[in-house]
């Protein structure tokens, strides 16, 4: 299944059915008055959040959503039937944005949760509304309003509670494999990670938290550089960040400030987010170089630094004591 998690659609709702003149016309009513029924209403057009669905595919193909109008008034003031209302079914975390104007209309976060993103349109008024002791017999009606008419900009963004972060390679796809029993591609080259992976994790009382791979961030991601741009969205709901590291590339260090640059330059608050460091790769370095390491990471960020392995499942018990802490469990 291909992964979207944006997607511009139109939205129109029905037009409001019309008012009609009509008069009475039966036996033994010698005198009968107006009787003409009002439109009905127009359908709206509705989102609803489901937590069966993971991506915005389907609104790569239906741009334009319609909902039903509504129908003309009847006879002996009978009102046309309302139209219905178009009910579309979106991920739990999709954010719906005004198009032209960025305005944020509503955030779907919990399964059944719903947002009218546009009203149908009023029916139209029968002649028996203008009945007046000045006029007894009136032949005005009027016609329906259309419905709202709008352009949406729908974003998804993941509802996970602790986010996976780092440069290409850190293993942050391993680390979710062995905490959940999520299934990432993993390989020895950057960009593995096309899209981010969800896993859960569970906690000693037996619920279970989401946790979220977040592709590689590399320098300049926050501008566009790279793959990282495109999902940093994911990360804002997130109350935890894991930020690994290789502790056996080239220069840690380094690589710790690239990340901390991009959150920085990204905003939202990410630089601020209650962080984990996390040292990954403990098998192929040596105890004084990881001392250092951590050492050297307390300085910088005045946080000690937890050691894993996440290919050797050494260390992650302590790592999840540490996360649940952080999360107030």
């Amino acid at each position: 299944m291909q992964f979207i998690d944006q997607a511009v659609i139109d939205v129109k709702a029905g037009a409001g059915g019309d008012g009609i003149a009509a008069f009475r016309r039966e036996k033994y009513v010698p005198a009968g008055g107006p009787a003409g029924g009002d439109g009905g209403q127009g359908g709206n057009v509705v989102l609803e959040a489901d937590d069966n669905l993971q991506t915005l595919l389907d609104f790569k193909f239906q741009k334009l959503i319609l909902a039903e109008n509504g129908q003309r008034g009847g006879p002996n003031k009978c009102t046309g039937a309302s139209g219905k209302d178009t009910v579309l079914k979106v991920p739990c975390g999709t954010e719906v944005r005004h198009l032209s104007t960025n305005i944020i209309l509503g955030d779907l976060t919990y399964k059944g949760q719903q947002l009218v993103v546009a009203y149908g349109g009023k029916g139209g008024f029968g002649n028996a509304r203008y009945l007046s002791n000045s006029n007894r017999a009136p032949e005005k009606f009027t016609e329906g309003k259309e419905g709202e008419e709008w352009s949406l900009q729908l974003e998804l963004k993941l509802l996970a509670e602790v986010g996976i972060i780092g440069l290409p390679n850190a293993g942050k796809s391993t680390l979710i494999s062995v905490l959940s029993s999520a299934k990432p591609k993993i390989a020895n080259y950057p960009f593995t990670t096309l899209i981010p992976n969800l896993g859960v994790v569970r906690r000693p009382s037996g619920d279970g938290t989401v946790f979220a791979d977040i592709p590689g961030l590399i320098s300049g991601a926050s501008k566009g550089i790279g793959l990282g741009h495109e999902f940093l969205r994911h990360i804002q709901r997130t109350k935890v960040l894991i930020h690994l590291i290789d502790s056996s590339s080239d220069d840690p260090i380094n690589d710790l400030k690239i990340i901390n640059e991009e959150l920085t330059f990204y905003g939202h608050g990410l630089i601020s987010r209650p962080r984990l460091f996390v040292l990954n790769k403990k098998e192929l370095l040596q105890e004084d170089d990881i001392e250092k390491l951590i050492t050297e990471i307390k300085y910088l960020t005045g946080k000690k630094a937890h050691i894993v392995s996440a290919a050797m499942k050494i260390g992650l018990d302590k790592l999840l004591i540490a996360i649940w802490e952080a999360l107030g469990y």
